[in-house]
């Protein structure tokens, strides 16, 4: 079973390299949206869509208890919407589930699975299956993955809401107001058109979430095993935050970001043979092995 998120910094009260990053994303975000005008539009969209993976990875660190040991400025810190469509509370709920769970891609117990059941892959059209199937490469994953899961998400809370469950209600209206905040900036400040941020920024970025998130789980037969290892470069370990070295976040979760590398590097015998050597190389190795091939079938075989 995963261990349980830990609330709180180790010994620190405040981690001074994560609230560096908190910093920096905001400063720059800021930076190149009040620029983005006029700068080439590949630029934007290289820059754009790393900071805002860069800032899910940020986000990611405040549910977990950093940079502070106070839930509500970490919250507060780690909350403005960036990526537009992801409610922080619901985010924060479904990402502890995720940790607590004894049942890991369960698509029945695991709200960040990937997989979906025999049912549901018997109810399906057409259509639904060959997205399924397409997200099941990377470049499907990329390319597809983004608007599939936001509109996915976006539907089943409306049928929430219209089904009278207000459950989300108060991340929903604490969203709101965020929103209020970035889109005030982005349309009133730097005029610039919803569509364009959209395409620039928030699609990319998701992409390049879900590029760290395609090889963090597999549906094998043992626990321990369904959890795997990228080694990325500095580049890539510093944009996710090393959540790359999964297996090590999902065994210490409380553990800031910036300490998780040394644990590796001292435990890697230990944690490749505890995860069944679920582990790639780098992001290239990933790419190159399943940029057209799929990773394993989109129905979870349990």
């Amino acid at each position: 079973m995963a261990a349980p998120a830990s609330p709180g910094p180790g010994c620190n009260a405040v981690e001074l390299p994560t609230v560096a990053v908190g910093l920096s994303v905001y400063l720059l975000w800021l930076t190149l949206t009040a620029t983005a005008s006029s700068l080439p539009w590949w630029l934007v969209a290289l820059a754009g869509g790393g900071l805002i993976a860069w800032h899910g990875s940020f986000q990611h660190e405040t549910i977990h208890g950093h940079p502070t040991r106070s839930p509500v400025l970490n919250a507060l810190f780690g909350s403005v919407p960036l990526g537009l469509w992801l409610p922080y509370g619901i985010y924060r709920e479904q990402h502890q589930a995720h940790h607590r769970t004894s049942q890991l891609t369960d698509p029945l117990d695991d709200p960040e699975s990937f997989y979906v059941t025999r049912e549901a892959w018997a109810a399906m059209g057409t259509l639904q299956r060959i997205v399924h199937r397409a997200q099941t490469t990377l470049a499907g994953r990329l390319l597809l993955g983004p608007a599939w899961m936001v509109g996915r998400f976006l539907w089943a809370e409306l049928r929430a809401l219209l089904a009278g469950d207000y459950r989300h209600a108060r991340a929903w209206l604490a969203h709101g107001a965020g929103l209020a905040l970035v889109l005030g900036w982005l349309i009133g400040i730097c005029d610039m058109p919803l569509g364009r941020y959209v395409a620039l920024f928030v699609y990319p970025g998701l992409g390049l979430t879900l590029l760290r998130s395609f090889l963090e789980h597999r549906p094998a037969a043992q626990m321990e095993h369904r959890i795997g290892v990228v080694e990325a470069g500095p580049l890539f370990g510093l944009l996710y935050l090393n959540n790359n070295l999964h297996a090590v976040h999902h065994q210490m979760p409380g553990v800031p970001w910036y300490e998780l590398p040394a644990h590796y590097r001292s435990q890697r015998t230990a944690v490749l043979e505890g995860n069944g050597g679920f582990v790639f190389p780098g992001y290239l190795a990933v790419l190159a092995r399943f940029a057209f091939r799929p990773k394993d079938p989109p129905v979870h075989p349990w």
